[in-house]
């Protein structure tokens, strides 16, 4: 473990760009895999408690995501900026980066915490939950947002040691964070009866173990080139200069991306229970054939990041396009296996036994399989754009692809051709692919080619 970062800069450098792409990739799809099995473990089991359970914690799981995008886009700024000071052999540089948005995010994911804890009541009420969904809802979002400084402990970890070319480590460390969640799950749930309290519980303490790990492992690592140091806390001017500008077009980006999906979930609630579980299931479950897709797109960022430190433009270029056509033909051979009516009803069907939720949630799995390849071009490029420091294009480009395209189709669909619920499915597929296209147009401009970390 000690030298893989070593081993894999030097690949991503100089060696073959897939067996660097895959180096990285993979370890990354397989820590995707696992935090997407946090999520899938509470809707199992909530599935098996009732409607009204599952239907709360998809409706108020964006509020949560609305926070944790706009923290995220700290970590990326890390990440990226990390990145490109090693392939630029700037290790002093790396170190009190990693430092300074260590102690911004603690920050952050505190304050956000209590503040959340207080307003619960009120934001759930706004999303239109009524009776036992607006109960179990308060319940729920109350108590998992106090894994906020957790999960950031462990997200920080994982861009310290991404960025160094090393998504081992933090793949291992969530996998005992999943372990946890899996035993946990359905003893505070089922056998002790805490219902959503439960899953709640169950995933705090699932990603405070793993958390408290992370800490002890940067704080004690002085043989790695990155760590902890209670002395680089301190931030100054330049560091959280650069920490903003290039991390706040993510922040804001992912923030607001996700209050859309917030409005989203708003719009379904008004199908019904039914109709947001079934949403529920039916993203979750396609978000597992797109984790190649977002492990490639970390794997382009740091290839990306640590070649253009080292002034490696067409190197960076070459890795940006074999990973996108790797992402885009698993994601068009799987997605054509997973759109199969029986599947998607053979899968969905693991998650709730309401006949109405399992016709709706594989009809919205078919229609997001089948389309999923789109997911491919959309992630390799923004790692691109972001490994280049050019968080902003990426920011702009979700941002237009929920608020205008999403929305614009979701009208056309519900008000002028009477979809229905079909309306919601319909926004999402046609909106990713468009907003794909135009990554890929902005591609060809080269803005890319000019990087936004001074190294």
């Amino acid at each position: 473990m000690k030298h893989i970062a070593k081993g894999n800069t030097t690949l991503i450098l100089h060696g073959s760009l897939l067996r660097a792409m895959l180096s990285i990739a993979v370890p990354v799809v397989i820590n995707s895999f696992l935090q997407t099995l946090y999520n899938l473990t509470d809707t199992y089991w909530l599935g098996q408690l009732g409607t009204a359970e599952l239907a709360a914690i998809n409706l108020v799981s964006p509020v949560q995501s609305i926070v944790i995008s706009f923290g995220s886009g700290v970590t990326v700024a890390g990440a990226v900026m990390i990145a490109q000071y090693i392939g630029a052999q700037k290790p002093q540089s790396a170190l009190r980066i990693a430092n300074h948005i260590f102690s911004v995010a603690m920050i952050f994911s505190l304050v956000c915490a209590v503040l959340l804890t207080l307003l619960t009541p009120g934001i759930v009420a706004w999303l239109g939950a009524q009776d036992a969904t607006f109960t179990n809802a308060v319940t729920y979002l109350r108590l998992v947002i106090l894994d906020m400084p957790f999960l950031f402990m462990v997200n920080i970890y994982q861009a310290i040691r991404q960025a160094q070319g090393d998504t081992v480590r933090p793949m291992l460390l969530n996998l005992l964070g999943i372990t946890l969640n899996l035993v946990l799950d359905p003893l505070l749930m089922v056998v002790l009866h805490f219902g959503a309290a439960g899953a709640a519980l169950a995933t705090v303490m699932a990603k405070a173990v793993p958390a408290l790990c992370a800490l002890s492992i940067l704080l004690r690592r002085r043989d790695e080139p990155v760590y902890l140091d209670r002395r680089l806390m301190k931030p100054d001017r330049e560091s959280l200069s650069s920490i903003v500008r290039i991390g706040l077009p993510t922040a804001l980006g992912g923030s607001v991306m996700q209050l859309g999906f917030l409005l989203m979930s708003r719009n379904v609630m008004a199908y019904g229970e039914q109709a947001v579980a079934a949403y529920g299931i039916g993203n979750k479950v396609n978000g597992l054939i797109s984790l190649p897709s977002n492990g490639i797109g970390s794997a382009v960022s740091t290839i990306v990041g640590q070649n253009m430190g080292a002034k490696q433009t067409e190197r960076a270029r070459r890795g940006y396009l074999l990973s996108m056509a790797c992402a885009v033909v698993f994601l068009f051979l799987g997605g054509r296996i997973l759109s199969l009516s029986s599947v998607a009803t053979a899968i969905v069907s693991i998650f709730s036994t309401d006949a109405a939720v399992i016709t709706m949630a594989a009809d919205f799995l078919s229609t997001m399989a089948f389309w999923c390849f789109t997911n491919g071009i959309h992630d390799a490029t923004c790692g691109l754009f972001q490994g280049s420091g050019h968080t902003e294009v990426p920011m702009a480009v979700n941002v237009t692809r929920l608020w205008v395209l999403r929305f614009a189709t979701l009208y056309v669909c519900e008000t002028l051709l009477g979809l229905g619920v079909q309306s919601i499915w319909y926004s999402v597929v046609v909106s990713n692919g468009i907003s794909a296209a135009a990554l890929l147009v902005l591609y060809f401009t080269g803005l890319w080619k000019k990087s936004r970390v001074k190294v």
